[in-house]
């Protein structure tokens, strides 16, 4: 049983669907609204944005961490944000191809 409770925690740690190999990388915090900035940067988050949190389980916005977090975003033809992932320690730790 305890090898069962494992393996559960070990599958819910991981993503169902890959980030994207070309997603830009940059550090998250929201501003108000659909506002976000990356690296200090204000941007917009594009309307139907999907925000995954580090349990890969949709967020809204407003529960980004407060202080910020490090992310995998990618941009629609508008320029805005319109995916998220939020990095665990583990993602943030492997390289960029």
């Amino acid at each position: 049983m305890p090898a069962l409770l494992w393996a559960v925690s070990v599958l819910a740690q991981t993503r169902s669907s890959p980030i994207p190999q070309d997603s830009k990388r940059g550090y998250i915090r929201h501003v108000q609204e659909m506002a976000v900035t990356v690296d200090d940067k204000t941007m917009q988050l594009a309307a139907g944005a999907i925000i995954r949190d580090r349990q890969n389980l949709i967020i809204v916005p407003v529960t980004i961490p407060r202080e910020g977090a490090w992310a995998a975003y990618s941009l629609n033809r508008d320029g805005q944000i319109f995916r998220v992932w939020l990095l665990t320690p583990a993602e943030l730790a492997r390289p960029r191809p």
